[in-house]
């Protein structure tokens, strides 16, 4: 008898809908200290943002389905203006905080 088995698109879809869990995420992908970490991140945004609905998010930003993918693409270079509404629109804000001392 075969397993059936739920694709993680759908669980992380589920997942990124709650805030906190988008947060975390979020704060996941910046950790990555690579030099794909700006990359990474914007991926990771996208993820949200298509958990969110890309149509709906488009409506809240006021900007178009199109210019959101190409945004959130891993050659995106998004203005703070835009990142900023992104985050507003799936109930986030960005934040900076002390680096502890190592």
């Amino acid at each position: 008898m075969a397993r059936r088995t739920i694709p993680y698109e759908e669980i992380l879809s589920r997942d990124l809908q709650d805030p906190e869990e988008a947060a975390a995420y979020l704060n996941a992908a910046l950790e990555d200290a690579s030099e794909n970490g700006a990359d990474v991140f914007l991926l990771a945004l996208r993820d949200v943002a298509k958990a969110r609905g890309m149509r709906q998010l488009a409506e809240e930003t006021q900007l178009s389905r199109e210019s959101l993918y190409r945004t959130l693409s891993p050659k995106g270079n998004p203005r703070f203006s835009t990142l900023e509404a992104v985050l507003e629109s799936v109930g986030l804000k960005l934040a900076v905080e002390v680096k502890p001392l190592a």
